[in-house]
């Protein structure tokens, strides 16, 4: 069956909205965005009955809690939103027979190692949101063997919160910054990964058999200090910028030192080009300087 109606869930996120931006370019798809009003991630019960009014041919799930650092009190809420209901959808997109593809984190893993994560990597999650995502990952997976899970991180986008906007922000307002300089990964424009969405969605419908965990980012890997750098370059800011040790900078939710994603799998699947992370940042600053 050929996807034609597509149900996207988490219209108000960097992902979701940017998916909408693109949604016109691709006349081929019809997508309905649903907001948390109108699905709300934290009450499962209530998917199928929604699900079953739109009738959809596949199903993107970009919603998601989130906030890292609250999920380690708010663990119920966040295990609802992140397992649960990622499981919940998967098992409806197995019963329609249907695909469904949902989205990941680099935070499902140690950290510890020195070479680029694969897709097959073991899951050793850091903190409690990894832990939910890493356990979203499992359950969706056990729930329907075609779910398709791709992989993110360090995520930026024009809309939202985000750290590119936060930096804007901050570095507007202050003389000087201390940003952490021993994190390492690689950015990754919501633009972008909407666009590798939809071609993901173009190839299913040529026949490509599409399952599993995937990777996407940007490009190039940086520090979030070196990323902080570019920001202030691009956008021609003044402002003192000091690189700091995570130990200088203690969060609730513990971070990955290094959280690397390999995106081969990915690229050769879908026959893409990624663009750099520097090249995407440049555009997305561009298009808040135009507002």
């Amino acid at each position: 069956m050929a996807i034609h109606k597509i149900l996207v869930t988490g219209s108000n996120g960097q992902l979701g909205w940017e998916l909408a931006q693109a949604a016109s370019s691709f006349t081929q798809f019809e997508f309905v965005f649903v907001d948390r009003n109108a699905m709300d991630l934290s009450k499962p019960n209530e998917f199928e009955s929604v699900i079953a009014l739109f009738a959809p041919d596949a199903i993107i799930n970009t919603a998601a809690y989130t906030t890292v650092d609250k999920a380690e009190t708010e663990k119920e809420l966040a295990h609802i939103i992140n397992a649960e209901a990622v499981a919940s959808l998967a098992g409806i997109a197995k019963i329609r027979n249907i695909p469904f593809i949902t989205f990941s984190t680099d935070y499902v893993f140690s950290g510890n190692a020195t070479t680029p994560y694969l897709p097959d990597t073991q899951r050793e999650p850091v903190n409690y949101y990894g832990q939910t995502k890493a356990d979203g990952e499992q359950m969706a997976i056990a729930a329907n063997e075609n779910t398709i899970i791709i992989r993110t991180s360090w995520v930026f986008s024009s809309h939202g919160n985000n750290f590119v906007k936060t930096m804007l922000r901050l570095m507007k307002d202050r003389d000087a910054l201390n940003i952490v300089g021993d994190q390492k990964g690689r950015p990754t424009y919501a633009k972008d990964l909407a666009m590798a969405t939809i071609q993901l969605l173009i190839a299913i419908n040529a026949g490509a058999t599409i399952k599993g965990v995937y990777h996407y980012a940007n490009t190039g890997e940086t520090t979030w200090f070196a990323f902080a750098e570019k920001i202030k370059e691009l956008a021609g800011l003044e402002c003192n910028l000091s690189a700091i040790s995570s130990d200088q900078f203690p969060t609730p939710a513990k971070r990955p030192f290094y959280s690397v994603l390999d995106t081969h799998k990915i690229e050769k699947d879908l026959g893409i080009q990624i663009p750099n992370w520097e090249m995407a940042l440049k555009q997305c600053i561009q298009q808040l300087t135009h507002f």
